[in-house]
């Protein structure tokens, strides 16, 4: 704790303010991008540092929570970085909702129910005029109210405008393909839209139900260990086949119209939300 502190003491005293005395909890920590759980007798909060490279994509990032609805956000900067504080959002992931799913339990109802919710937070967030960015199986926390609020808005973007001078990509293996051409052939900067948006969606809840990513790099001879540039290419040119497991068929088949759709022919997060919802558990 003397360390972080020492890095951004102004943080702190923001989550203490909200929380009361509180123990810090370190989440994750890595390429300059820091998480802190902040727990007090009055509350949780979310503490992020940014440093380096981090420490814009961090301020972009408290931007945009500042400026959609539900979220709140207090931001500062310290000598060597950027740092916000957020209330924490209770409730497992994406990922962990459909653990017992993968495991082979009896957990397809609220799985199902989950991944509809999830489309739907999607949906809203495009509703307003926003592109996540960056949906991956964790950026989806489903509350107990069954609301489901997104994380990671760190390459998001309000629509007509691009607050980066150069993208090249988030997660490479829920990449749209045109999106994965776009960031090999430029021009920057490059524009993250809603129909990738919808492409990692459905990534996502193939990841969730199957433990692996949605493309088969074997059967494209892409092993372990192959660069992301030789990967982005693959997948712009659709050069690797989608997965053959499919322990859920109903919803697979879903996903897999989805993840094979061109990006003017792929349904919008709201209409992937009404396939979900026809989806056998």
């Amino acid at each position: 704790m003397g360390e972080f502190n020492a890095a951004a003491a102004e943080a702190l005293k923001v989550a203490e303010a909200v929380c009361g005395p509180v123990d810090l909890e370190e989440i994750s920590n890595r390429r300059g991008s820091a998480v802190w759980r902040a727990t007090g007798p009055r509350g949780v909060a979310g503490i992020k540092l940014g440093t380096g490279d981090a420490a814009e994509v961090t301020a972009r990032e408290a931007s945009v929570l500042d400026q959609l609805p539900g979220y709140t956000v207090t931001a500062g900067r310290f000598d060597h970085g950027v740092w916000y504080v957020t209330p924490w959002l209770a409730g497992p992931s994406t990922w962990e909702v459909f653990r017992p799913t993968r495991k082979g339990g009896d957990g397809r109802p609220r799985a199902l129910a989950a991944a509809v919710g999830l489309c739907r937070a999607v949906a809203a967030l495009h509703a307003d005029g926003w592109v996540h960015g960056d949906l991956q199986p964790q950026h989806g926390v489903h509350g107990e109210d069954g609301t489901v609020r997104l994380l990671d808005f760190a390459w998001s973007r309000q629509l007509g405008i691009t607050p980066w001078v150069t993208f090249d990509g988030t997660m490479v293996h829920l990449t749209a393909p045109e999106l994965a051409g776009r960031i090999i052939t430029g021009p920057q900067p490059v524009d993250t839209t809603q129909a990738a948006d919808v492409y990692a969606l459905a990534g996502t809840l193939w990841t969730c139900v199957t433990g692996t990513w949605p493309l088969d790099y074997e059967a494209a001879g892409l092993g372990r260990g192959t660069s992301v540039e030789k990967l982005r290419k693959a997948i712009a040119t659709r050069s690797v086949p989608l997965s053959a497991v499919t322990p859920w068929p109903s919803l697979q088949a879903r996903l897999r119209y989805v993840l094979l759709a061109d990006a003017d022919d792929r349904p919008t997060a709201a209409e992937l939300a009404g396939l979900m919802e026809a989806a056998a558990a």
